[in-house]
């Protein structure tokens, strides 16, 4: 396992990373001692940086890898989770104010059983972007609790995360130097999308650590394919599962080639998370990181891609 610092941070993380929003049942159903069974392989095998919110599985993600952290040393890990956005009883809701983001760094804590979060994000800020006060509120009101926090020793380090990485480019811009250490973009260092790779000399120029995630975007590079919601084009998603067909016929499942590709960037992206609550699943992907990955295989299945590569989509 490689191990690489989040911006200055001082966090020295395994170059993939254990994303615990399949702990919600955000994919699929799973089976509670399995998902926590997952969090101790991945854990005893090399991975110490562990991510999560509020928001997955409405607080179910967090209970479950509560659960799970009860039997680490706290040593062993680093631990991110959210603020911002929420859920309970199947309806999201998103709360980007101050006293929210207070409380919810509390609320977590104890749902996770600990003491100190190494890592709090303002999460998917692209909605607040859309509500009263625009992404000038997480740069006055949001952020700011947070550093509170920060300064009182109950979080370590401070980030945001979001989708559109225009988003976090502005926030950092409109903030203080520093404020934001860390930021978590997803689903735009995969196959199918590098966009990331646009903004790594910004976020380096101003010591800004970058965490990657979902590198099998969200499911539509899998054999299983993408979730029913999954907010991507059909098209997109039709190429995809084209590639991953193809991928099965060279007997060279489009998982591995996924997270071999997004892990491969290192040391400018510090960490990739990829989730699931397989035990198995776990040690198959670190098994994956450690393999040669076939370059002629990333350009044919980009080919068959095609224009649907860079193609985004929405926030959901």
């Amino acid at each position: 396992m490689v191990y690489n610092e989040i911006g200055k941070t001082g966090m020295k993380v395994s170059n993939l990373s254990f994303g615990a929003s399949s702990l919600g049942g955000v994919f699929h159903g799973i089976r509670e001692e399995e998902g926590i069974q997952a969090v101790h392989t991945a854990v005893d095998n090399g991975i110490n940086f562990i991510d999560v919110s509020p928001y997955y599985g409405h607080l179910k993600a967090e209970m479950v890898l509560g659960k799970a952290l009860k039997e680490i040393p706290r040593d062993k890990y680093f631990l991110s989770t959210k603020v911002g956005r929420y859920g309970k009883d199947g309806v999201n809701t998103w709360d980007y104010s101050a006293r929210r983001a207070t409380e919810s760094v509390y609320e977590s804590m104890e749902r996770l059983n600990v003491d100190y979060i190494d890592l709090i994000n303002v999460h998917d800020i692209e909605f607040q972007a859309g509500m009263e006060g625009g992404l000038q509120k997480v740069c006055d009101e949001t952020l700011p609790a947070l550093v509170e926090l920060k300064k009182k020793g109950i979080v370590g380090h401070v980030g945001i995360t979001d989708l559109q990485p225009e988003n976090l480019k502005w926030v950092i811009e409109h903030c203080e130097e520093g404020t934001v250490e860390s930021i978590l973009n997803f689903c735009h260092y995969s196959l199918n999308d590098t966009l990331l790779v646009d903004y790594l000399g910004f976020f380096e120029q101003h010591g800004v650590g970058v965490i990657n995630a979902s590198p099998l975007s969200m499911g539509l590079l899998s054999q299983r394919g993408a979730p029913a919601w999954h907010p991507a084009g059909k098209d997109l998603q039709n190429a995809c599962a084209h590639a991953a067909a193809y991928c099965q016929e060279q007997g060279y499942p489009i998982e591995k080639l996924a997270i071999q590709f997004s892990t491969s960037y290192n040391p400018r992206i510090a960490t990739t998370l990829f989730s699931s609550a397989n035990p198995d699943n776990v040690l198959k992907n670190i098994g994956y990181v450690n393999d040669p990955m076939d370059e002629a295989l990333v350009q044919k299945v980009q080919e068959i891609i095609g224009d649907q590569m860079f193609v985004r989509w929405k926030n959901s």
